[in-house]
């Protein structure tokens, strides 16, 4: 398991797990092993979090010493900076950011040449280079790396989006709620392009209030933004803009799998799902499942993170996939997860079949579902400790074949997660309190 990068970059708190100078190392690293045999190209995004701007500048320093240009797309989504890298043909992307967490966490994502999350042989080495003593040549004179600024890229990419509306938004009234972060200046300006009306929320950042009672963690704001203002819909995005729920007109939350089965099912019958596959992860719900087989549709499971999602998707060749939290992939449009993009695919669902929005997911019921979290000092010790493990198995072998229990540990957070599907919501709740309640009496718990 690696050090410093997990599922979704190296991410921590601010100037404590993450630093300034592991960002400068970062970026030492970068510009040197890409500069080896031609003057290398970085791109480097950034959400509106108070330190962004200190790993952007300690990223550039570093990146720049070793003899690489930096392009500097400011503030913009992670999406966007996959799109860029690969449409123009850098070395790899940089994206600054901690996606859903609050301000005072912040993170690195490293994604390579063809807009995907960097192969691990490259962050094998940047981790062996941050624990190292290693000295690295510096790059003099001419040679020293330049800083270009790239917003240019930021508005091509706006454009892109724009240009994959496949219909008007004339006469509708959505609702966008920004989470003070990436999207604030970018969800906008694309909705209304293709006509539509917009009520925004969540668009004011001030470096300390992304995903602050906002966003697709927060999603009840939206829901009352839509009902009380008899909105058609709304969409949710996240911190950096890489995931999107959806509010129904009647403030109904569609999330991540009803995305997946109402865009998926759309796809299935215009002829646009080759393997007939949709890409879940092990957290997708029962109903999904149950729909996705009424309606002939074949479905994988992977690991949790969109990570995993894609690698399957690359693989085999599917078309869509994500995970139950938003993260929704268009592998013919993106290498990554997109929230804009999503919000789009779901208006195009509506709109070809002329429903409203409560209509696109006709046909699937979902099992009552509880997921919660719980800090702890380590991951792998309360995951693995006895007690419960034993609890785990108790409740599965209660469940049988009428729900399931998952816990498994957070690739982004210090958190054990505790999902129960079951009959009903009590049987749920009461049984992830059973096992948070035996992480606390093993004095796992991090207060």
């Amino acid at each position: 398991m690696a050090k410093y990068f997990g599922t979704d970059g190296f991410r921590g708190c601010a100037g404590v797990a993450l630093t300034s100078d592991h960002a400068y190392r970062i970026g030492r690293f970068l510009g040197w092993y890409y500069n080896r045999e031609h003057k290398a190209r970085v791109v480097i995004g950034k959400d509106t979090r108070l330190s962004s701007y200190m790993f952007e500048y300690a990223l550039i320093a570093g990146l720049t010493a070793s003899g690489a240009d930096a392009y500097m797309l400011h503030v913009t989504t992670t999406p966007s900076v996959s799109y860029i890298s690969r449409v123009d043909e850098f070395d790899c992307g940089i994206m600054i950011s901690a996606s859903h967490n609050p301000y005072n966490d912040n993170g690195i994502k490293l994604i390579n040449s063809n807009g995907e999350k960097m192969e691990d042989e490259v962050i094998d080495k940047i981790e062996e280079y941050l624990d190292s003593d290693r000295q690295l040549p510096m790059a003099s004179g001419e040679n020293i790396g330049r800083t270009v600024d790239y917003a240019s890229g930021r508005n091509r990419y706006i454009g892109y989006l724009i240009s994959l509306g496949m219909y008007s938004f004339k006469g509708l009234r959505i609702g966008l709620d920004c989470a003070n972060g990436s999207s604030w200046n970018i969800a906008k300006a694309v909705f209304e392009a293709l006509g539509a009306k917009t009520c925004v929320i969540n668009a004011e950042p001030d470096g300390t209030n992304i995903n602050r009672d906002a966003g697709s963690t927060h999603i009840e704001g939206l829901q009352r933004l839509v009902r009380d203002n008899h909105l058609d819909c709304g969409f949710a995005f996240d911190g950096d803009a890489d995931r999107c729920l959806c509010v129904d007109e009647n403030g109904d939350v569609l999330t991540g799998d009803h995305i997946l089965y109402a865009c998926g099912t759309y796809m299935q019958n215009r002829g646009m799902l080759p393997d007939n596959t949709i890409v879940t992860t092990v957290m997708s719900n029962f109903g999904l499942y149950k729909a996705l087989d009424a309606k002939g549709i074949q479905y994988a499971k992977t690991q949790v993170g969109d990570k995993y999602v894609y690698q399957y998707m690359r693989d085999h060749g599917s078309r869509i996939g994500g995970e139950q939290s938003g993260h929704i992939i268009f592998n013919r449009y993106a290498t990554t997860g997109d929230g804009i993009l999503t919000a789009l695919k779901m208006m195009e669902c509506m709109l070809a079949r002329k429903c409203r929005m409560s209509q696109v997911c006709e046909g699937l019921t979902f099992y009552p579902q509880t997921l919660k979290n719980i800090r702890v000092k380590s991951k792998p010790a309360a995951n693995a400790d006895v007690d419960v493990q034993r609890k785990i198995d108790e409740i599965a072998d209660r469940l049988g074949t009428s729900g399931r229990i998952l816990v498994r540990e957070s690739g982004t957070e210090p958190v054990i997660r505790v999902m129960v599907e079951a009959e009903t919501k009590k049987m749920c709740d009461d049984y992830v309190d059973e096992v948070i309640w035996v992480i606390r009496r093993k004095g796992h718990e991090d207060q």
